[in-house]
């Protein structure tokens, strides 16, 4: 690695760059600007180096086999758990390896529901759901954070409510006291929102949910990858985030439980390495995390992951979030220039991260999309899966460009350039 703890400036964030083969790339015969990490990140080379070894050197079932081969596999995955644990402030039996951030609220959902249905013993009373009992989301969470819960309502005669957001999709004001109440038993929310990037008020949200005695889960995916996270200190009971958008390789997601909560859940998938003892008739389970991670298990991807987390804590987070909040200033005052751009989300950047998905007046999202591909930049068009959210804008898509460590000004500007001519091309410009 070349990156050095350094301020993000261009000529720092040049030397980062130099660590991502893909940023020299063209497309359509001009160079790459890519401003889609809040979809997918790249991954520099010690990441791509760290499963590429594995995987030449290591190949071997983990928990498994009394050979050499398969207690140096187990050894590297674990130490994995370990450096991923300490990247978000947990202890290493605190983190559960799942596929994406999808999957682990699949995980925390349906395990509550196998516990509303009786699994788990007396152990598992406390995550019981009774019909009338609510769930509380809020108005701008990502189908992954919405679905999983209405599903887990549906099979326990819970009830979904969501908080609302306003005109900036913000949480209006006072209306989480009015919504969290003595029938919550579950509060799901986004760290930071994929659309509008506006960040949560975590302290005020948690403070709700545990005076009304709730549960708190936390979808860390826009935050994990782009700002200092410790869930210990946020005081939340779950949290999710996925890989491929911090640097590593797609398939590898993390859930993040409070220990006690974890061994109290009843298990999610079954199958092997997940137990102890298994008869004809019943079988009893490993704690967590063993006991979440039924058969092969992801081994290279977790180990890749760690390495982006070594990666992200040498750079430095709380650089990476600076500038980023830089990137974010010039985007936000860029587009609101540009004559037929409508922003969403709060026009202050210290209360976003550094994304901006916006509405083109008179050109369509995937138009715009289509236009920037052109030119060799890469954004993100579509509902973002965010559908209850634009409908809220009364939009059904937007554009989105979203910023990393790599970004640039110049990436920016090039991304603000190309954009204020879309409108004219399409005959859309008054």
């Amino acid at each position: 690695m070349t990156v050095q703890t350094l301020p993000l400036d261009d000529a720092a964030v040049a030397r980062i760059r130099s660590d991502f083969a893909e940023l020299r790339a063209q497309v359509n015969g001009k160079p790459l600007v890519y401003l889609d990490s809040g979809a997918t990140s790249l991954k520099p080379a010690n990441v791509l180096d760290a499963e590429r070894s594995f995987a030449e050197n290591y190949t071997a079932a983990v928990h498994r086999g009394a050979h050499t081969l398969a207690a140096e596999a187990t050894e590297l995955f674990e130490q994995a758990r370990v450096r991923v644990a300490d990247f978000v402030g947990a202890e290493a039996d605190e983190i559960v390896w799942t596929s994406n951030a999808t999957e682990a609220v699949n995980l925390v959902a349906y395990a509550i529901g196998n516990a509303t249905a009786g699994r788990g013993g007396a152990a598992s009373a406390r995550f019981r759901l009774e019909a009338g009992d609510e769930i509380v989301v809020t108005e701008a969470e990502h189908h992954a954070n919405l679905i999983p819960w209405q599903e887990l309502a549906a099979r326990t005669g819970a009830v979904v409510r969501a908080i609302p957001v306003d005109e900036q999709g913000m949480l209006r004001p006072g209306a989480a006291a009015e919504i969290i109440g003595e029938r919550t038993r579950i509060v799901a929310f986004a760290h930071a929102s994929n659309v509008t990037a506006a960040l949560a008020p975590v302290d005020e949200l948690v403070r709700l949910a545990r005076a009304a005695g709730a549960l708190v889960v936390l979808d860390a995916c826009q935050s994990v990858p782009h700002m200092p996270v410790d869930f210990r200190a946020l005081d939340v009971d779950f949290a999710v985030f996925s890989g491929h958008k911090m640097l590593a390789p797609t398939g590898i997601g993390v859930l993040y439980g409070r220990r006690e909560l974890l061994n109290a859940l009843p298990p999610f998938l079954t199958g092997g390495s997940m137990i102890t003892t298994v008869t004809l008739e019943s079988a009893e389970y490993l704690p967590a995390p063993q006991r979440f991670e039924a058969g092969t298990q992801r081994i290279s991807q977790a180990i890749a992951l760690a390495a982006a987390c070594d990666y992200l804590s040498i750079v430095g987070l709380d650089r990476i979030a600076a500038h980023e909040n830089e990137l974010a200033a010039r985007l936000v005052d860029g587009l609101q220039r540009i004559e037929g751009v409508r922003l969403l989300g709060p026009t202050d950047a210290a209360a976003r991260t550094g994304l901006a998905a916006f509405d083109l007046e008179g050109v369509h999202a995937h138009d715009a999309g289509q236009f920037l591909d052109d030119r060799g930049i890469a954004v993100r068009v579509g509902h973002h899966c965010a559908q209850p959210l634009h409908r809220r804008f009364n939009l059904t898509a937007s554009t989105r460009a979203s910023t990393y460590l790599y970004n640039t000004t110049s990436d920016v500007d090039a991304f603000l350039d190309a954009l204020a001519d879309v409108r004219s091309f399409f005959g859309a410009a008054s």
